[in-house]
């Protein structure tokens, strides 16, 4: 269990830090293109490709973990990568934290220890391969609701001719991109789980692929509500709906459960509790800390200086968010639009 959880941080940093490095080299980089000129450009940028590399790297590790252990486990673990993203940027960008950002990081590292501690090994229970489009038809309905949903607040938008989106549409964009970040993980454990059932190993790459058609097209919903909407409010929901996502669907997909040992349990759940709250407070960490008491925000005075180069959200350039995410090794591409 450990072992997954550490290739699971591991992969999760390679994913995070390597898109920081993407989005630092393609600052003097053209967009991207299929123009040799443009490609010859990008790989031999050291930046962007030891990004691009860390990138890769991490999707690997994280397809390893999935192999190792429940995405009921898996899942929690990966939304530490704003944790690890965040410890990353003080140190190596600079980037100032305040108190309310250590305060996250220390409950999403608590929960990880908790995740660890209470998770237990677990024999792949029996699945059929109809599973699969069951799992699309669920989606497909909830993605019908949201869009059904998302269709009436614009209406009345435009009816009243109001410009700004309302909060309910940050939060749909969220919830959608969440929804497939998390689905991303349950498809491709699936696919093992079907290998190690003796089914054709062709279902293994067939899963991998959806898997990252989910989270592509997640990246697509979030990068839009980041470009429309605020960024607080689409992360948190997006980094709050995957992983309750990945661990519902882990447990009524393909059969994973809660240990049953009631200490291990509780354990579990705390973990998870604190991770989720570790991961809204990072996220919303720059709103939160005018309601400090005085004392902690005089001590923590600088905390909203930040250098051009920053990674973490502000509304002022809400596209640089980056989300922790199974196999979200697609490259970013806010940068590249303001080039």
């Amino acid at each position: 269990m450990w072992e997954s959880i550490f290739l699971t941080l591991a992969a999760t940093a390679g994913n995070n830090i390597g898109k920081i490095l993407q989005k630092k080299g393609t600052v003097i980089l053209p967009p991207l293109s299929l123009k040799l000129k443009v490609i010859r450009a990008y790989a031999l940028n050291k930046a962007w490709l030891i990004g691009f590399l860390m990138d890769i790297f991490g999707a690997l590790l994280m397809l390893r973990a999935l192999s190792l252990a429940p995405v009921s486990v898996i899942q929690p673990v990966s939304g530490c990568g704003l944790a690890i993203l965040s410890i990353f940027s003080h140190f190596y960008l600079k980037e100032i934290m305040n108190a309310v950002d250590w305060m996250g990081i220390t409950l999403a590292g608590i929960g990880t220890i908790g995740v660890g501690a209470g998770g237990e090994e677990q024999k792949a229970s029996a699945i059929s391969v109809f599973h699969l489009p069951w799992l699309a038809i669920v989606v497909a309905i909830l993605f019908v609701l949201l869009n059904g949903w998302l269709r009436i607040y614009r209406r009345q938008r435009k009816e009243q001719e109001l410009m700004e989106y309302e909060v309910v549409e940050e939060i749909i964009y969220g919830l959608e991109s969440g929804i497939l970040f998390g689905m991303a993980s349950v498809i491709s454990k699936m696919g093992f789980v079907f290998l190690e059932q003796g089914f054709p190993s062709i279902l293994v790459p067939i899963c991998l692929i959806i898997s990252i058609c989910c989270s592509g097209t997640g990246f697509y919903y979030q990068t839009w509500g980041l470009k429309h909407g605020r960024a607080i409010v689409v992360s948190t929901c997006a980094a709050v709906a995957s992983i309750v996502t990945g661990v519902l669907a882990g447990m009524l997909a393909l059969g994973e459960r809660l240990p049953s040992a009631p200490t291990a349990r509780l354990t579990l759940l705390l973990g998870w509790a604190f991770i989720i709250v570790g991961v809204i407070l990072l996220v919303s960490s720059t709103r939160l800390v005018p309601y400090l008491p005085r004392s902690i925000q005089h001590v923590d005075k600088s905390f909203n200086v930040r250098k051009s180069g920053s990674t973490r959200g502000r509304d002022s350039n809400p596209s640089t968010i980056i989300q922790a995410s199974t196999l979200h090794h697609l490259m970013p591409t806010s940068s590249k639009e303001k080039a």
